[in-house]
């Protein structure tokens, strides 16, 4: 087994999470920039687990979460377009809890 590749992997999928949600905290004014962030800490997830259960042999629950993965920008996008359909705009600032 090539260690090379799995410790790589991993430490390339823990950076990619690790900036995400640096970017997640600092970029918090756009709903679009959020679920962008989001998709890249999954993707980095993404890149953690194919290294350690592919180093496992087990790599069909990598499949698994890819699935998840796609449900949830597909839930994330239509909530967004249905956003921007009502109130204009994808800023937090725009959306309101007290508006019915």
């Amino acid at each position: 087994m090539n260690f090379t590749f799995f410790f790589g992997t991993f430490f390339l999928g823990v950076l990619t999470v690790l900036v995400s949600m640096f970017v997640f905290f600092i970029q918090r004014f756009h709903y679009m920039m959020s679920l962008l962030c989001l998709e890249f800490m999954v993707l980095g997830l993404f890149f953690c687990s194919l290294s350690v259960y592919g180093w496992m042999d087990e790599s069909f629950l990598v499949f698994v979460l890819l699935s998840f993965a796609s449900c949830e920008a597909a839930l994330g996008l239509g909530l967004l377009v249905s956003l921007i359909r009502s109130h204009g705009s994808d800023f937090f600032s725009v959306v309101s809890l007290y508006e019915c």
